[in-house]
């Protein structure tokens, strides 16, 4: 080999060693099954090679990403679970990004409605479909409002292995219709019957009112029949790119930092 050739070859291989161990992932596309109440629950749908979990991605706001194919959405591109969706799958992780479902597509899901048996039973198809592609643990993980749905799957369904809340929902606002039953938002939930890991990740200098940093140790207070609970508090990233502390672009949505937390994240479930 010529000298040439020996630097060529020695230049692409250290520009493939960030990928080096990364799952190869199916292209992504768009999935939608019936609901025991008759709804129909679309997803899109990343599934690796041999992925040995999946991860069912709750997207904040109202949930209404508007689902068109694998890729295109109406909403919700920037959030951050849906920003980081790929980078999941290659943790090795199969990968259902969850749409509000079809009698929802208009209002979207707030909290109350992501709190309903319903609800959990719509999650619970998404659970089945996963399990039917292989026999691995399901995990649930939420973001923002998306925690609601992710902590009531965790606490309703006996088919989900695993719990992630990320800048949960801890505080509510006055005009908050659920503000009387549930003060403390998914604090207030029945955290008790959670019986699975639950890992909780904050970033430090969250500046979102409703998602203090300092209250995931509340969290893991009431999550006290969960086999393994670890919060997790994060710092550093990327200047906010949202004026609103609240939005995806922003701390509460892990900015500049995406990588470190999906890592750690991801290491919680493997190890669990």
């Amino acid at each position: 080999m010529t000298l040439r050739r020996l630097w060529i070859a020695t230049i692409a291989a250290y520009a493939l060693q960030p990928f080096a161990g990364m799952a190869r992932a199916q292209e992504a596309s768009l999935v939608s099954v019936n609901t025991a109440r008759g709804a129909k629950q679309a997803f899109i749908l990343i599934k690796p090679e041999k992925p040995t979990a999946s991860v069912v991605l709750f997207a904040g706001g109202l949930g209404k990403l508007g689902l068109k194919s694998g890729t295109t959405m109406a909403w919700g591109r920037l959030n951050f679970l849906v920003r980081v969706r790929e980078q999941f799958a290659a943790q090795g992780f199969m990968v259902a990004v969850v749409d509000a479902p079809s009698d929802r597509a208009q209002q979207g899901m707030p909290g109350s409605f992501r709190m309903t048996p319903g609800h959990a039973r719509d999650i619970g198809a998404v659970a089945d479909y996963l399990k039917k592609q292989a026999n691995i643990p399901v995990w649930l993980v939420g973001t923002s409002l998306g925690t609601f749905s992710s902590a009531n799957g965790a606490i309703a369904l006996k088919n989900v292995d695993g719990l992630v809340l990320t800048s949960t929902i801890t505080r509510t606002q006055p005009k908050w219709p659920i503000r009387r039953t549930h003060p403390d938002a998914v604090a207030s939930m029945r955290l008790s019957a959670v019986t699975v890991p639950a890992l909780i990740v904050s970033h430090k200098d969250d500046g979102c009112a409703v998602t203090p940093a300092a209250d995931g140790q509340k969290l893991a207070r009431r999550l006290s029949k969960s086999r393994k609970v670890e919060v997790a508090t994060v710092e550093g990233g990327k200047p906010p790119e949202n004026d609103d502390p609240c939005e995806a672009m922003t701390q509460h949505g892990f900015l500049g930092i995406e990588d470190q937390v999906v890592a750690r994240i991801a290491a919680f479930i493997k190890a669990n």
